[in-house]
């Protein structure tokens, strides 16, 4: 959670003390800019948990009698679909009884917004554990910990939904180190998907590329948590993700951990992650089992964990005080713009067909949406809590100084701009001398400012306003 954000929190949080029935709020411990989270203390059952409150930051705000009221009226149909999966995801994760699983206690409406109770769990996530303690991340770790994980991710497979939304900092991992998969974020992405700005969030390096096509017969699956999956392992053992999928089918810069081959890692392992990150979603494997298989691991079940930690099976009702945290909101968002497509689909999907994509149709459909828009905005700084990093451009791709003004400072973004041999690009009534690479795009490293893009080509003119104000890459297929 960011600075910002956790000052955004204290001043609009409930105060300690506040009850809901039998719920006594003691202080924040979380969040972001979707959701506060509170330690609470249950009188009841006489033990702690913890609850999380929808609030969009940028939607809502609170007000004197502690209700959550809109910013404007205008937001009263993102808050309503936000708030409605927020409730969808709490009522689904209360079916799953996996010790590997967030499960929720109880949800509830109140204050003009909606709250989930959960089970609290002690521990860091993911994300603070390689930032932490990185020297201890080693193939035993990963070994340790993916068991449980393949029982978690299975058992919401089995049940016909995908998670979409594994990353590392959706993962906890307990102070007895065995991990719990945290929750989906499926109001931040319901937000996003409805908006008509730049707030459809995926996580950059760990969403493949069908989760960009929402539209297209990209189909979605078991192996699309699987590139997720394989994302995380990627980002332990080489500390960063792999290049973000929509950039790698523009011009694929993955090098394979076969043959990087890092020290103290074994081969099966590395090929299993190389497979489960192939942009071509039938080469991935298409289950967790075919997963674990090519590793040589088990897939944990529920009677196995519990085993593990010495508890008996427990019923949805009872279950014991160790359960997660909801996961904070702190990956930068995936931004995209596409004027012409419907909103996607909600991030839990009902059981459907798993129909396998094909490349050639999963780059059409990329081609369509990244019609003059904004693909995604993220920070390249390998440790940042804002974001994780982009691939750099190729070493043979041009570079435009945008202005004189611009010249000496740092690139700050990554422009892919769809060109065609003939094609003339004026950047700030400039004339740029750039050449489309084998993908037919060209490539801009641009300082922050604002630029105004021109093409002119014989099927017509093409220009688009560009605010650079933060690091990010961008892709650009103008319409003529």
């Amino acid at each position: 959670m960011s600075a910002n954000e956790q000052q955004q929190n204290a001043t609009k949080a409930l105060p300690p003390g506040y009850r809901f029935n039998e719920f006594e709020i003691q202080e924040v411990i979380g969040g972001g800019g979707f959701g506060i989270v509170y330690r609470a203390w249950d009188h009841l059952l006489e033990r702690t948990i913890a609850i999380k409150e929808f609030m969009p930051n940028s939607l809502a705000t609170r007000s004197e009698d502690l209700s959550v009221i809109l910013r404007a009226e205008r937001h009263q149909r993102l808050f309503n679909a936000g708030m409605n999966s927020f409730v969808q995801e709490a009522r689904l994760l209360a079916r799953f009884n996996h010790p590997g699983l967030l499960h929720v206690l109880r949800f509830w409406e109140g204050n003009g917004t909606a709250y989930m109770g959960t089970l609290f769990y002690s521990g860091m996530t993911l994300k603070a554990w390689q930032s932490s303690q990185p020297q201890t991340i080693n193939e035993a770790l990963i070994r340790q910990l993916l068991p449980p994980l393949f029982g978690a991710i299975n058992t919401i497979h089995r049940a016909g939904f995908l998670h979409r939304d594994i990353s590392l900092d959706n993962i906890q991992i307990q102070e007895n180190q065995l991990p719990v998969l945290l929750d989906f974020g499926s109001a931040r992405k319901e937000i996003g998907n409805l908006s008509d700005e730049t707030e459809i969030m995926l996580k950059p390096g760990f969403a493949p590329l069908e989760q960009y096509c929402e539209e297209s017969d990209a189909e979605q699956g078991p192996w699309t948590d699987i590139y997720a999956l394989g994302a995380v392992l990627h980002t332990l053992i080489i500390g960063t993700p792999p290049p973000v999928s929509v950039v790698r089918s523009i011009e694929d810069s993955y090098q394979p951990l076969s043959d990087l081959r890092p020290e103290g890692y074994s081969l099966p392992l590395l090929n299993a992650i190389d497979r489960s990150l192939m942009m071509d979603a039938t080469q991935r494997p298409q289950s967790i089992d075919e997963l674990a298989s090519l590793i040589n691991l088990p897939v944990t079940d529920v009677e196995d964990l519990l085993s593990t930690i010495g508890e008996p099976p427990v019923s949805p009702t009872a279950q014991p005080e160790a359960e997660p945290v909801p996961a904070t909101e702190t990956e930068a968002p995936v931004a995209a713009i596409n004027p012409a497509a419907s909103a996607a689909e909600p991030l839990i999907a009902a059981k459907r067909p798993l129909r396998l994509s094909k490349p050639l149709l999963l780059l059409s459909a990329l081609a369509v949406l990244a019609v003059g828009t904004v693909v995604w905005m993220l920070n390249r700084t390998p440790q940042s809590d804002v974001a994780q990093p982009v691939n750099e451009a190729s070493p043979t791709a041009p570079v435009a100084d945008a202005t004189a003004a611009a010249a000496d400072a740092p690139a700050l973004a990554t422009v892919y701009l769809k060109l065609s041999n003939g094609d003339t690009l004026l950047l700030n009534n400039n004339a740029m001398t750039v050449t489309p690479n084998n993908s037919g795009y060209a490539v801009l490293n641009l300082a922050a400012g604002d630029y105004l893009l021109q093409v002119h080509s014989t099927q017509g003119d093409y220009s688009q306003q560009l605010k650079i104000d933060r690091a990010g890459t961008w892709l650009i297929n103008p319409a003529h």
